[in-house]
């Protein structure tokens, strides 16, 4: 494929990232129908962050950070920077400068399949950021990739545009098409834990409440 540069991509209704980042990875992963979350190799480098924003996508070269800084070109306030690789890479190809500059150009965060590096720089600046590896190996700024194209970042296809969701739970993505949709059945479920909250609070089981014990009376399963 021919290297790509895409500065514009539609961005999603901002009240929907809004919604959606209230409800955080689990919720948002259960009512997208168990669809959407990253591999678990992703973690925060920080804990207590609870992101999302719309995924402007960087694919590079394994060890080349090129497309990492031409995506950050086009990066919005809000937007969730996602750095792929084309092939398995755990090379460093964000540091602290590169994080310093997605700071003050507001993003919402960065979510990288690769490496990460200056960590502990990275941790005071207070970006949040979600990585595969963190090493001190650097990278170079060589080969032409690509920006604004869909990527597999965490076994996960991204499209520009995607709502991306994270906190210490993980990352997850919502195709933009889904997104209100999502955003509806996860304030049902939110709505719907509540309730259970409450009775859990009053002393009640959840075994009895989300009838388990008929369930397993059903399948001949006898109290003793």
């Amino acid at each position: 494929m021919q290297p790509t540069f895409i500065r514009s991509i539609e961005r999603p209704d901002p009240s929907i990232v809004e919604g959606l980042a209230e409800q955080g990875v689990a919720t948002v992963h259960e009512s997208f129908h168990r669809r959407g979350l990253l591999a678990t190799r992703l973690r925060p480098i920080s804990e207590g962050w609870s992101i999302a924003g719309p995924a402007v996508t960087s694919l590079n070269h394994p060890g080349d950070n090129l497309m990492v800084h031409a995506a950050l070109s086009v990066c919005q306030p809000g937007d969730v920077l996602v750095v792929a690789t084309t092939a398995p890479s755990n090379m460093g190809l964000i540091g602290d400068l590169i994080a310093e500059q997605a700071k003050v150009r507001g993003l919402a965060g960065i979510v990288i399949d690769s490496g990460v590096r200056d960590v502990a720089s990275l941790r005071r600046l207070g970006l949040p950021i979600w990585s595969a590896a963190i090493t001190a190996a650097g990278s170079v700024k060589a080969t032409p990739g690509w920006v604004n194209v869909p990527v597999v970042c965490g076994d996960q296809s991204i499209n520009p545009g995607d709502i991306i969701v994270a906190d210490d739970d993980g990352v997850v993505a919502v195709p933009a098409a889904f997104a209100a949709e999502v955003l509806e059945a996860a304030r049902q479920r939110t709505a719907k834990e509540a309730a259970s909250r409450e009775g859990i609070a009053r002393g009640e089981l959840s075994f009895d409440r989300s009838g388990m014990r008929e369930y397993l009376a059903e399948r001949g399963i006898v109290e003793q």
